[in-house]
């Protein structure tokens, strides 16, 4: 598009001052571009080499750093990663449902409905204050030897309702805070338009409440990509379990790297998202803006 000068009617064009500016800036941004790579080569540099002229460093890397072993381990690793990331699609998918419908039944209003306000709030409180561990040990061992009609007895089921239950009352009290931040004359010019509180929630609360809560949802979905490793105490061959039954064989510890190099791969394209919604949600600047 071309800018027109009003007064003379010719194409717009920079001044030299502007030119210079320009110039400037594109100068300094090179500078600063050159001085961010060699500084972080020459921290590079000095941290490989303080690690490896220390004294124990053969050792160590023969035992973590292997690479023979490393390849044989990778295929192993790499299969029980699939099912951490299986594990985590489907937990993932319905910790956002449960979630979501706890955090609403939160935030229903009058007497009438205390009793499932006092639900939700139990159910948060209960699964936030146990640990994840304690919570995969009780399903994963504890429901399968009640031996009931009808139950699965799959550790990787059973692993899985762990990780829902415990992620779902952290995700409910992030919707919850997305809803309640929502002003209350949304809600008013909602109802006088003649809208039920249903049609309320759905069309105008919710959608502006879950796109403000974006990144942190994000960030619980960073977190259990990582806790879904956990699931591996129960016998399930995932990652982690893939890695310990190849350490076992020599006591050599570099599939556990090869594990968590890999869960670092999962985790870094997230990670990145996250950052890239927050800012698009002016989370990193104005609370509650859009960029």
């Amino acid at each position: 598009m071309t800018i027109v000068s009003p007064s003379t009617g010719e194409p717009w064009r920079p001044s030299p001052l502007q030119l210079e500016r320009i110039s400037y800036r594109r100068r300094r941004s090179t500078r600063s571009l050159i001085i961010a790579i060699v500084s972080t080569v020459v921290v590079v540099a000095a941290v490989i080499i303080g690690v490896t002229s220390t004294p124990g460093w053969p050792r160590v890397q023969q035992t973590f750093f292997d690479p023979v072993k490393a390849l044989d381990a990778l295929p192993a690793v790499a299969s029980g990663l699939w099912l951490n990331i299986r594990v985590m699609i489907v937990s993932g998918i319905l910790i956002l449902i449960i979630g979501l419908i706890i955090a609403i039944l939160r935030t229903l209003r009058g007497p009438v409905f205390f009793p499932l306000r006092m639900f939700a709030a139990a159910y948060t409180d209960v699964f936030r204050g146990l640990p994840l561990l304690l919570v995969i040990f009780l399903l994963g061992f504890g429901v399968p030897a009640l031996r009931l009609q009808g139950l699965p007895s799959d550790a990787v089921i059973w692993g899985g309702a762990a990780l829902v239950l415990t992620y779902s009352a952290y995700v409910a009290e992030v919707f919850r805070a997305g809803i309640e931040s929502v002003h209350p004359s949304q809600r008013a010019a909602a109802r006088s338009l003649g809208l039920s509180y249903a049609k309320t929630m759905r069309f105008v609360v919710l959608p502006q409440a879950v796109r403000r809560v974006v990144p942190p949802l994000l960030n619980d979905l960073v977190s259990l990509q990582k806790d879904s490793g956990l699931i591996a105490v129960l016998g399930v061959i995932d990652a982690i379990r893939a890695a310990q039954i190849a350490t076992a064989t020599d006591f050599n510890f570099t599939p556990y790297v090869v594990a968590g190099a890999l869960f670092v791969a999962l985790t870094v394209p997230l990670a990145r998202i996250t950052d890239w919604a927050a800012r698009r949600q002016g989370w990193y600047g104005t609370a509650g803006s859009h960029l």
